[in-house]
């Protein structure tokens, strides 16, 4: 049912501006610039910062700082798990962690996006795979729009350049907290069931019992927290991952997960039973019958065991929100057809689907949208799809 849905969105394509994104790119190009005469001046000497090896000899070599690891080869790793830690003591170091979020926009989207703008229809047109992920989530290539960033101010840069056609708005309708619905659905997890059906701040909410104060007490920066809790939960984090999301001790982010899970018992349970069922069957199951398989669950390997545990406990979650949004695709598409709209399905990302949407039509776009996604399946927790609209997918996100 969904092939001819993918193929549509393909062939519609999405128009971008060309302008802000070379704007955007003479910006990003500005601050290279400075970042690189700033690190040199902290390294003491020009070196290639593009460059993983010159990097490492020059931060862990030259400046001698702490917390390296080596590669198999022997030199230092520059990866982002090693230098994320040590930002915070080394400025140098998040200086060449922030000019690599600088490069990778304007390489991948700010100066790419525009040579992928197809000479006949003058938009961009990308591929979508069913099968490009475990999960079932859909992926998407040349380009990539899955990985635009979508929580700073950067990656919004880049969504401002996503524009509606002539006589249209981009509409924007995206799933609220959807992994975490389904998890309370499929774990029947009472208390988080009941938050939601009265629609009550779950992160607030998870934040006042965690940290054992009154609801009313529960600062942004408290409930950002929380919020990390319930998301990295549900990703099977540990004591350690959590420990560096929220920069607090391993003993502490011990005590919130079990915090967590005591008032959230259901939710253990039920990750326990799925780590169980894949260790005697190989797989993980959607609440749909896709399965996922985990073919290390049983490895000697801790290392490649770990990881088919997390994804035992975690597939399931995010691979059932991903069916969920699927059925709910080719509902919208089912009800634009029959009314004989105008509007165009033109993007999917991740819990978000993104219409090129008729000015006439807008009002009636936004209602099928809404209650389509809400009423894709039936759960025992409501789902909850805000559409917004706007002149660019920025201002309709």
């Amino acid at each position: 049912p969904l092939i001819s849905v993918i193929a549509k969105m393909e062939y519609q394509g999405i128009s971008i501006d060309e302008k802000a994104l070379n704007k955007f790119s003479t910006l990003l190009e500005k601050e290279l610039d400075k970042l690189t005469k700033e690190i040199h001046e902290m390294a003491g000497e020009e070196f290639n910062i593009a460059s993983p090896q010159q990097t490492a000899e020059i931060l862990f070599g030259k400046m001698g700082i702490q917390g390296g690891k080596k590669t198999k080869t022997g030199s230092y790793s520059t990866n982002v798990s090693i230098l994320e830690p040590l930002a915070e003591d080394n400025p140098i170091v998040a200086k060449v962690l922030e000019y690599r979020k600088y490069a990778k926009l304007d390489s991948t989207y700010a100066k790419a996006l525009p040579k992928q703008v197809q000479k006949k229809t003058g938009k961009i047109h990308t591929s979508y795979a069913m099968t490009g992920t475990n999960t079932g989530r859909l992926s998407s290539s040349n380009p990539n729009l899955q990985n635009i960033p979508i929580r700073n101010e950067l990656g919004r840069e880049i969504r401002k350049a996503f524009i509606p056609s002539k006589d249209c708005v981009l509409i924007s309708a995206d799933y609220s907290q959807i992994e975490l619905r389904v998890v309370s659905a499929m774990s029947n997890c009472e208390p988080m069931i009941e938050a939601f059906k009265h629609d009550a701040d779950i992160h607030t909410k998870t934040a006042a019992f965690v940290f054992g104060i009154p609801e009313s007490e529960v600062t942004p920066e408290i409930r950002y927290k929380a919020k990390a809790i319930n998301f990295g939960i549900i990703y099977g984090i540990s004591a350690h991952g959590l420990s560096v999301n929220l920069g607090c001790s391993r003993p502490e982010a011990k005590e919130y997960i079990e915090s967590y899970l005591s008032k959230y018992k259901e939710i253990q349970e039920y990750m326990d039973s799925q780590v169980e069922f894949a260790m005697a069957n190989g797989f993980v199951q959607t609440m749909y019958g896709r399965k996922i398989y985990t073919p290390t669950i049983n490895d000697s390997n801790k290392m490649r065991q770990n990881f088919a545990i997390r994804q035992a406990m975690n597939a399931p979650i995010q691979g059932t929100a991903a069916d969920i949004l699927k059925i709910a695709m080719a509902k919208v598409l089912e009800k634009f057809e029959a009314l004989k709209l105008e509007s165009k399905v033109v993007l999917q990302i991740h819990d978000e689907l993104i219409v090129d949407a008729k000015i006439s039509e807008k009002e009636q776009v936004k209602e099928i949208l809404k209650d389509t996604m809400e009423n894709a399946v039936k759960l025992v927790t409501p789902l909850v799809a805000e559409p917004g609209e706007g002149n660019n997918w920025d201002e309709a996100h």
